[in-house]
Parts: C-alpha cells; structure tokens; sequence
C-alpha cells in the first residue's frame, strides 16, 4: 500500500492539474456557445444545472423564461449534464423552430434523453418523406366516423372511474382525496380501449399499468442506464409495453382480413395496412415499410405517451380552474343539461358534442392556460440562425415552449377566460400562433381532436353528475412536473353525486 502511495504521489499534481485544465476548457466551451445571451455565467462541473432541473423544474424553467422576457431577446441559455441549452420563450422564434424540423437543422426529440428510453426508430424522431407517408398512413385514425367511434368508448370509461371517485371520496370523508393517480388510471384505461381495446386481457392490463408508471418515473430522472436505476426500469418497461402492443397491432390485423366492423384505433388503422399487405404478398413484393408488428407496438406506444400523460394534466387543471371559477361551473351545467341528460341513459353524440360550444372553450382555454407539455425538446443538426445576432450551436438542445406561447398575444393571458374562445372574440383565430399546445409545423399533435373531445367529455360529465370541492392549501396550485405538469398538491378534492343517478351507459 505505502509503496503504491509513493508511486501515485508524484502525479497527483499532474492529475490535478489535468482535471483543472478540463474544467476551465468546459467554461471557456459554454461561455463562447453563450455568447451574450442571459443565462448563468458559470456553470457547475460535468453536471451544469441538471441538479436544480430535477430537483425542481418549474422553478428552472420559470427562471430561464425570465431571463429570456427582462432581457428582451425571447431566449436564454444554460448547461445541463454536458449538454448546452437554448430556451425559447417568443414565440415566433418557437414557430421557426417547429418549421424547421430536418435532417439539417433541427431534430424534435421529445424528451432530453427520449432516444435512450423510446429507441432510434420512433415517430418522433421521423424526418422527410418517411414522417409523411407515416403520417397519411395515421389519418384514418382520426376521422370523423374513428372520433364517434372513441367517444363512446371515452364516456363509458370516464363515467366508469366517476363512480369510483365518488365512492372513494366517500370513504375518505370528511377527507378530500387526491386525483391525480385517479386521474392517471382514467386515462391510461382509456387509452387502452381507444387505441387497442378488445386485444388486452385483464392481467395484461395490470401489468401494462404497471409498467406504464415505471417509465413514467423514470421520465424525471437522470439518465444513469444502471441496474436498479429509475431510468434503468423506465427503459426495461418501454420494451415490454412495445412488445405488447405489437402483439395487439397483430391481433388487429387478423380482426381486420376478416373485414369485421373496426372497434378501437388500431383497427381503424390496419384495415388499409392488410390490404397493402395481402397485394405485396400477392405480387412477391417485400412488405411495405410502418407495417410490421414491432413498428406499430412503437408508433402505439408513441400515441399512448402522447396522450395519457397531456391528457391527465389537462384532466386535473380542469378540476382546479372549474373549483375557482363556480360561474364557469354553472354556465357548463346549464350548456350540458339543454343537450344531454344523464336520466336519459343515452351517450352523448358527435353532434350534441359539437353543440357544447361553451364546454369546448372551456376545454381550449384549460389546455391554454395549462399548456400539459410546457417545453417540446430539439436538437440542433446543425449551426441554426435564431436571429440575426445569434446562432445556436450544433448539438444544443432547444426548447421552445408552449407554456410561455399561451401568455402572448392573448388578452389578459394571465386570466381563465373561455369566453375568449367565443364566436364573438375568436381569440382563437386572432391569437393562433400563440396557441402551441399541441405544437406547429410537421410534427403537429395528429390526435388534438381526439384530446379534446376527451376533455370536453370529462367536463360535461364531471360537472353534470358530481358536485366537489377542491381542498384548497398553501401553493397548493403551484406547477409540478409529473412529467406533464399538475398541481402541486395532487389536486385534492372532495366529491359527491348530483344527479339522482348515474346513468347507464353502453355501446
């Protein structure tokens, strides 16, 4: 020991000062990427500000927007485990983000370090002619006749767990109970039995539930791809969660060469793919590309990430902004009650959808005033221009936000407002490029009418049939990040039947 000590002695100053050398070049990199931009002047070792990020990113975020807004240049910087960043707070500077996703400029990777969890070949990651042809092969999922489909689906699973919160708001009184798993559960069973239904059994299901919450918590940690790790388990679950739904896209395909009616997206999905398939088979061609059963276990995963975790935020804002605006609540109520009745144990239709106009803004102004993705990752291919002045460096990571978008342009952004989605304010229209929820340019949400009509669903449904009462606390409304953002709380609630019974409801 003491004669490896004495050999190790004599370099200690040379390693220490290699160490030195490295930390001072990492400075020197970071503050020429920085250039004059806001942002921190010095940045911790190795790990930037990763720490801070985790610990508590809305407060991150909500510095980096504010460094971007005083300084009048829409954008700032910072240093996250190796990685430069660029946050974008102006909008128009977003917009030219989003409309310039390619191979030579910027690549959308949805999350910092979503290629490690989502694998190479996800939808996200599609650029060119291949995101295109992918895209028009997702556009009868979202027709008319697929949303009417899925609404009735969506209802029954909705007043299904409205019932169950009722009932466990009534064994917890006079405690509230917290939503946001409740929440979750909804949506995650909905989910399942929009987009591959009759194809998952019950234990499936449980396990899908589990697994799905294993990537969800390691959606917030660092990226250590080690045994035991949070990302580690979140990976391992993606993999599973792929495979079975490639067994239910091959399912589909069977349902789906016997020309049976389609019952769930992936039917809606593969009645064209089979046809493709049985005319490559039939003239000795190779199967076209999107088609296989690994690849669709990808893209549902895709559409399942995208949904469930937007829409649970969106679910529980909702819940909150509705218990602080009563007037919102009464006006919904009266809306609902003129169209539908629950006595009526009829679902509501695409039509008495369309006619809760009221209810739909409210849904649009909840999304805008709660934008579910606050920030939408890329990566710089590519030198970029942002403006004149500036270029961001290749390999930064750029995060253009949604959130900050909402508060822009708007009038009185910083107020719940669904009147200004009325036919006579069409702030809508007035303020479009402001409203960035669910994204602009190639890589636009797909499914945003399907998101909605789930919102708007939920909102006529949990203010017809339930009354409640949120437990109101200190920064009980502030912003967490789970990973989509929800009150910070949980958003605790106490809840009770309205109507004088629930409806039955069936296809």
């Amino acid at each position: 020991m003491n004669s490896l000590l004495a050999f190790l002695s004599p370099l200690l100053p040379f390693v220490a000062s290699l160490v030195f050398l490295l930390l001072f070049l990492e400075q020197i990199s970071y503050l020429k990427k920085k250039r004059s931009v806001p942002g921190p002047p010095l940045v911790f070792p190795f790990v930037g500000n990763a720490i801070p990020l985790v610990r508590n990113p809305a407060r991150f975020w909500e510095i980096q927007a504010s460094l971007a807004k005083s300084s009048g240049v829409g954008f700032s910087v910072n240093y996250i485990a190796g990685n430069f960043i660029v946050f974008i707070r102006d909008t128009e500077l977003s917009h030219k983000i989003f409309a310039n996703v390619r191979s030579d400029a910027m690549n959308l990777v949805g999350h910092p370090f979503g290629k490690k969890l989502f694998g190479e070949d996800n939808l996200i990651y599609m650029l060119g002619q291949k995101h295109k042809d992918l895209r028009r092969r997702i556009a009868p999922n979202f027709t008319p006749k697929a949303l009417t489909t899925y609404t009735a689906l969506q209802q029954i699973i909705i007043l299904k767990h409205l019932k169950l919160w009722d009932q466990k708001s009534s064994e917890s009184s006079p405690k509230p109970i917290p939503l946001r798993f409740l929440a979750r559960d909804l949506n995650l069973e909905t989910s399942q039995m929009v987009f591959v239904g009759p194809y998952l059994g019950e234990k499936v299901r449980e396990k899908f539930r589990v697994d799905y919450n294993l990537f969800n918590v390691g959606l917030m940690k660092l990226p250590i791809d080690l045994p035991g790790t949070g990302f580690r388990n979140a990976r391992l679950a993606v993999n599973r969660l792929v495979e079975v739904l490639a067994d239910c896209a091959e399912k589909s395909k069977v349902k789906m060469k016997r020309e049976e009616e389609p019952s769930c997206l992936i039917d809606f999905w593969m009645q064209d793919t089979v046809k493709e398939l049985e005319a490559a088979a039939a003239a000795g061609e190779a199967e076209p590309v999107h088609t296989s059963n690994y690849e669709l276990g990808l893209y549902l995963f895709d559409f399942l990430f995208a949904a469930q975790d937007a829409s649970t935020s969106s679910l529980l804002w909702a819940v909150s902004l509705l218990d602080s605006h009563p007037e919102v609540v009464a006006i919904v109520r009266d809306e609902v009650k003129s169209i539908w009745s629950p006595e009526s144990d009829s679902l509501i239709s695409s039509e008495q959808l369309l006619e809760m106009k009221y209810t739909q803004a409210v849904a649009r102004e909840v999304v805008r005033y709660r934008a579910p993705a606050t920030v939408v990752p890329h990566v710089a291919a590519a030198e970029f221009p942002l403006t004149n002045s500036y270029t961001i460096p290749k390999g930064a990571i750029v995060f253009p936000s949604a959130y900050e978008s909402s508060f822009q342009g708007f009038i009185e952004p910083e107020r719940f407002d669904p009147d200004r989605f009325s036919e006579e304010r069409q702030e809508d229209r007035i303020f479009k490029r402001n409203f960035l929820a669910f994204g602009a340019g190639s890589h636009q949400c797909v499914g945003q009418r399907y998101a909605l009509n789930q919102l708007v669903l939920f909102i006529a449904m949990f203010c017809s049939l339930l009354d409640f009462k949120r437990h109101r606390s200190d920064g009980c409304d502030e912003i967490a990040f789970n990973p989509t953002i929800c009150p910070k709380d949980d958003c605790m609630v106490s809840i009770s039947r309205r109507c004088p019974r629930f409806p039955n409801l069936s296809l």
